[in-house]
């Protein structure tokens, strides 16, 4: 576990960490980092705690039976945003924190972006998908 000031350091970091992300303020006061201009995290500081807003499409129900997380306002709820806030003297879940970056990251990045983190999308196509190819192939190079 690490105290909120800490951990808004380590959670805009690692945020800044992935492919093509950029730290912005928009609307006046609001701290994001966010990739082609799409936000994927809001972040805070204030009093010694930290508050963040991630869009969590798959985990956004079990991170709301949280006591710290709620929906955000604004309808974005409805969008897989939630917000988390902790104040001074809390300690901050880093390890489920990052993770929750991560998905968020992955939601709202372009598909070419989130291919570098997987390998730069070299992964091996599964043996059925390779099949069809293979045998479009070997046509190709019977009719030549």
């Amino acid at each position: 576990m690490t105290a909120p000031k800490a951990a808004y350091e380590q959670i805009k970091q690692a945020a800044l960490g992935y492919p093509g992300a950029e730290f912005a303020v928009i609307l006046g006061d609001h701290q994001v980092v966010r990739v082609k201009d799409k936000v994927f995290l809001w972040i805070g500081d204030d009093d010694g705690g930290c508050s963040f807003g991630i869009r969590l499409p798959h985990s956004q129900d079990a991170a709301t039976a949280l006591p710290f997380v709620e929906p955000m306002a604004y309808g974005m709820a409805k969008w897989g945003w939630v917000g988390a806030s902790f104040k001074k003297g809390q300690d901050v879940p880093m390890k489920m924190v990052l993770e929750w970056v991560d998905e968020s990251y992955r939601k709202v990045a372009p598909k070419k972006l989130v291919a570098q983190l997987d390998g730069g999308g070299t992964k091996a196509a599964p043996a059925s998908a390779k099949k069809p190819a293979a045998a479009k192939a070997a046509k190709k190079k019977a009719r030549r």
